[in-house]
């Protein structure tokens, strides 16, 4: 039996590339505009068609061609638009440059018909004016989609990480879809609850010798005595005052709570926060270790996204830790992978 295959739009390193593998998808080709992403993608996924560019310089129906694709033969394409530009963490400006990006996944739908969609962003997209004008387009060529908002511990990822989710079937029906995406998976998938100490301990131990990425990152003095005095589950308000940020006490002053989650331990017997592109850096969230006197490594990053521990990423230090922060988590893709092969299992007209 042939496999189901798929197409990756905005690839990144290939966090969603890896999950529909583990899915069981062949995924044939990928678009990513960083070329340190894609030098990632491509070091993991050989056998991939990588086109490293800017999708809206890429022309949908070669790009189909060069896959040895026919209109329709597609099983699933997915799409993860840059998603700075919807993100809470961004300045509010909706008419970044970067918003449009969404409306080019109608073209590569048209192109390819294939019989599925997955879109996954942040919840933030829901309320762009671009996302239902995209569901327009598509549904007028018979796709009926459904959206999802879900939390990424509930599927086993040991992270709290909430994205929106759009899944769009062609010819399907209301009834094909289920309230709670759990509901289509498989038995033998473990979507229980995964803490930061379980991902933070299956790190093989000798890779603190042989994996460059499992080094921790080499703090300032002032910033190595403000990690050691955080106490297990602590933050940045048990600094003492003489270890405190300036630009901290400024905000207090001012009556706020900004950046409540700088200098924070990641808590073991939970799952960590999101994995942001500064996820090793102890100022910018809660990326301290659980116990060390350290900010966690790429490599733990890289576990909380649920990355095989083996999986090899290029470029700088600060390129690596954007890549994984802006990875779709494995483990979740895999889950959405399987939920839509349950989803296109059963034949359904095409017109």
């Amino acid at each position: 039996m042939l496999r189901p295959t798929a197409v990756d739009l905005f690839a990144g390193a290939g966090g969603a590339s890896q999950g529909l593998t583990d899915a069981g998808f062949s995924v044939l080709g990928a678009i990513e505009n960083d070329a340190m992403a894609a030098a990632s993608l491509r070091e993991n996924h050989p056998a991939m068609s990588v086109a490293v560019s800017d999708i809206r310089e890429v022309d949908e129906f070669q790009f189909r061609d060069d896959l040895g694709l026919s209109q329709g033969e597609l099983t699933l394409l997915k799409a993860c638009p840059p998603c700075q530009g919807f993100s809470t963490l961004a300045s509010g400006e909706i008419d970044d440059a970067r918003n449009d990006l969404v409306l080019d996944v109608a073209r590569f739908v048209r192109a390819f018909l294939p019989r599925a969609i997955l879109l996954e962003n942040v919840p933030g997209l829901a309320r762009d004016a671009r996302l239902p004008k995209l569901l327009a387009e598509i549904h007028g060529l018979g796709y009926l989609s459904r959206q999802y908002v879900v939390q990424a511990a509930d599927f086993g990822v040991p992270q709290r990480r909430k994205r929106l989710i759009v899944i769009a079937v062609r010819g399907a029906h209301d009834a094909d879809f289920p309230h709670d995406l759990r509901s289509l998976l498989p038995g033998y998938f473990d979507h229980a609850e995964a803490t930061a100490g379980d991902a933070l301990s299956r790190i093989p131990i000798g890779g603190l010798h042989d994996d460059p990425l499992n080094i921790a990152r080499r703090s300032s003095p002032i910033v190595e005595r403000r990690i050691r005095a955080i106490p297990i589950g602590g933050n940045r308000f048990d600094l003492p005052e003489d270890l405190r940020l300036a630009c901290h006490g400024r905000i207090e002053a001012k009556g706020r709570r900004n950046a409540t989650s700088s200098y924070g331990r990641i808590k073991a017997d939970r799952p960590a926060p999101t994995m942001t592109t500064r996820c090793t850096t102890p100022s910018c969230g809660s990326f301290v270790h659980p116990t060390e006197h350290r900010g966690i490594t790429l490599r733990e990053a890289a576990s909380l996204q649920t990355f095989p521990h083996r999986y090899r990423f290029r470029g700088t230090y600060g390129q690596i830790e954007r890549q994984i922060g802006n990875a779709v988590p494995v483990k979740l893709a895999h889950a959405l992978g399987l939920a839509v092969l349950q989803l296109v299992s059963e034949p359904r007209p095409v017109s």
